[in-house]
């Protein structure tokens, strides 16, 4: 029974993290400031975590899957994933610059900034 919960916390936090929303459980991301919190894209970077909460409850669920179809030895899938899962997960969110923001905010001028 306490996989269930725990495959329940994961499928929320998934949904949740899908919808753009509680970006404050990212660690790291949630010590920086506000100027450097702008620099990042907030939803791509909450909608990876999301699949990746996604994954790891279908991983936790892998032992129940077994047992209900008597396949031996998935148990002992569910580390094995999360941990390639986890893997996964820090190199691509810490390679490239998958979740910068790219639309830069461009000061305009204007017709004082002209007159300078």
């Amino acid at each position: 029974m306490g996989e269930v919960g725990v495959i329940v916390i994961f499928v929320f936090l998934g949904i949740m993290l899908s919808l753009g929303k509680f970006s404050f459980l990212i660690a790291g991301f949630n010590t920086l400031t506000k100027e450097e919190k702008e620099k990042y894209d907030v939803k791509s970077l909450c909608k990876f975590m999301g699949k990746i909460m996604f994954l790891i409850a279908f991983s936790v669920a892998l032992p129940l899957i077994g047992e209900k179809y008597n396949i031996e030895g998935m148990i002992y899938l569910t580390p094995i994933c999360i941990v390639g899962i986890v893997i996964f997960a820090v190199f691509y969110a810490n390679t490239g610059n998958r979740f910068e923001n790219k639309v830069e905010e461009r000061k305009k001028p204007t017709i004082k900034d002209e007159d300078k």
